[in-house]
This record gives structure tokens, sequence and C-alpha cells, in this order.
């Protein structure tokens, strides 16, 4: 089971020497790869009447591509992970393009996360439609890999049409791996059907087990190896111990996880000696 480290940018500030030295010390203690959030923009609750999300305008996050651009040059082996990049708010051709040059800068090292996101307001600035998010996504799925394995596409989509066209470098994965994020039934379906790996965000007890089971019920439906689908859980540092992680991770495994993350945010750190020492101590427990 691999280990990684969700990247705590909400909490480290923009200093890019901050981010290098994170991104360096986490591949010095051994883990195998780094995730991040994405959002594009973040509301004003103040002015948005029902508001509940959980991110807002003063929320940080940097932009996945441009950041896996700088950490592929600074780095040597860490996978670089989006979890989740929110496709249907984007270009399809244009992620699939950002994607394959992260991928090549990187030697190969991108894992591409997608999901439909919540945030209508970031769908409103970006010019996409919330309500077919889910539809579109099956869509995007298909035209990227096409456009990754094939030096010329043609592709005529409810949403996006391409006529005799390709990108160029295309990456060293072909096609880079795209899971998905997400925990209702429609994603679930999707998973089974499409997916190369899911983060599906839950507990591994028995009902995430009956879950799992779903999805690779779904898998073997659509004559696919639910053994080929990777499952990436998620732990958190906040108000817990190392024996709880040791334990949580343990109980992943068992259930058939093939990645484990830590999310050292929200635990109350204010510097980046604070993550570090946590990651550290969590690498020591679960390792």
């Amino acid at each position: 089971m691999k280990l990684g480290v969700v990247f705590p940018q909400t909490e480290l500030g923009p200093d890019p020497e901050i981010v290098r030295e994170y991104a360096q010390a986490v591949e010095e203690m051994g883990y195998d790869f780094l995730a991040i959030f994405d959002h594009v923009v973040g509301a004003d609750p103040a002015q948005h009447e029902g508001y509940r999300g959980p991110y807002n305008f003063k929320s940080q996050f940097h932009e996945p591509f441009v950041l896996f651009g700088y950490l592929a040059a600074i780095t040597k082996r860490l996978e670089l992970v989006t979890s989740i990049v929110i496709l249907p708010q984007r270009q399809t051709v244009l992620v699939a393009k950002q994607a394959a040059e992260v991928d090549v800068l990187s030697g190969g090292r991108l894992r591409l996360g997608i999901g439909t996101g919540w945030n209508t307001v970031e769908y409103e600035a970006l010019g996409q439609d919330f309500h077919t998010r889910g539809r579109r996504s099956e869509e995007q799925i298909a035209l990227m890999r096409a456009l990754w394995t094939q030096e010329v596409v043609t592709f005529n989509g409810r949403w996006d049409k391409v006529t005799a066209a390709g990108i160029n470098p295309l990456p060293v994965q072909r096609p880079i791996p795209i899971w998905l994020g997400g925990r209702a039934e429609p994603v679930i379906k999707r998973v089974g059907r499409l997916a190369d790996g899911w983060f599906p965000q839950m507990p591994p007890n028995e009902e995430g087990q009956q879950i799992l089971d779903r999805m690779r019920g779904y898998a073997r439906q659509a004559g696919r190896d639910p053994a080929k689908i990777g499952v990436e859980a998620r732990i958190g540092v906040r108000d817990s111990t190392p024996k709880d992680w040791a334990n949580t991770a343990a109980a992943w495994q068992k259930l058939g996880a093939t990645h484990v993350s830590v999310n050292t945010m929200g635990a109350g750190f204010t510097s980046l000696k604070q993550h570090l020492d946590a990651l550290r101590r969590f690498h020591d427990a679960v390792k």
C-alpha cells in the first residue's frame, strides 16, 4: 500500500520556498505521492444566500497544473496527484494538454483525479453548466484518453467537438491514469465502468466494505477486473493518535486499499515545521 500526503495549501501560504521545502522533505521521508485539492475561485459567503461550502474567497488554492510544473522540476520520485481537479468546469482539450505537459515534465508521474464539484459560484465564473456536470465528465474522460493516445483525433460529442487535431507532445503515460472522487451512487457506478481508481472518502467499516463491493460489482458488470481499480483512502491527523493512524491504515489495507494519504490540515498547525513533524510521525506509525 502506497503512502502519500495531502499538500496543506490552505495553511502554508504562497511562498514558493515553503512549497519547495515541503515537497522535498516529503520525498526524503519516503512518501510515494503528493496530492492537492482544487478550486479556481472562492465565493464570498456574505454575498451568496445559503452558501454552505467549506471554502471561500479567503481559502488559498494553488492552480494544480502550474503547481505540478514547479514540483516536477524540484522532485525526482513523487507521484503528483490531483484529488481532485473539478473537470466539468474546465475546457476538456485544455485539461488534456495541461495534464500531458505535466506528465512529460515529470517523467510520467501524474495521476489525474477528477470530480464534479459542488460550488455553483465557481461553475458560473468559468462559464459552465453545473447541472450537466456528471454526464459531461464521462464524455470528457473519453476525449482526454483519445487525445493522450492518438496523434490525430476526431471526436463529436454533446459538449466537445474535435476535427482531425491532436496535442503534441503526447504524455509519457498513454493514457494518464484517471481516478474519480465522490460517493454518490452515480459516481460509484462511473468508477466501476470507467475509472482507473477511486477516492471514496468514507471510513473503513462495514458500510465502507459494502460500498466497495458495489463498486467492484459494477466493474464486473462492465467486463472489467475490479482488482485493477485502485482505491485511495485518506486519514486526517486532527484529534487522533499514531495508534489510531496505524489501525485505520490497517483496516483500509484489509479492505483492499492500494493507497493511503494523510491530511494535516485542520489540526491547528501554524508552521511548516508542525506539518512536517506530523508527517514524520504518521510515516513512522503506518509504514
